[in-house]
């Protein structure tokens, strides 16, 4: 995986998004075996710590499960990834759409322009 990281906010809110993008898109497939923390941390860069509270908020979320003895997988619930899949397409396209009004297209223009894109 490629991470991409800034100083302009938290790390460890940076790497949540960029693993739940990867679960979402299925570069980590569901019900699959996940990385370990030393191999996800070193990987990105970062201390382990910073992944492991990362990796933490995913389990809280049901994205990612621990199993003592087999170690961490990717939820099998179909329902659950698309869910915050999404989510996430939601926020882009709201990040867009606030991006274009300040470019100031209306709506209809956006809708035209992403038309005459597609062709």
């Amino acid at each position: 995986m490629k991470w991409k990281l800034d100083d302009s906010r938290p790390i460890w809110p940076q790497l949540k998004e960029q693993i739940m993008k990867a679960i979402v898109s299925g570069e980590y497939p569901k019900g699959e075996g996940f990385p370990t923390v030393r191999d996800l941390s070193e990987e990105a860069g970062v201390n382990r710590n910073t992944m492991q509270r990362a990796l933490s908020e995913l389990e809280g979320m049901g994205l990612v499960i621990t199993n003592r003895t087999t170690g961490r997988t990717v939820t099998e619930d179909e329902n659950l990834i698309e869910k915050i899949r999404e989510e996430l397409a939601g926020e882009n396209v709201e990040i867009f759409l606030n991006e274009m009004a300040a470019l100031g297209y209306s709506p209809t223009e956006v809708i035209r322009f992403i038309e005459r894109g597609l062709k």
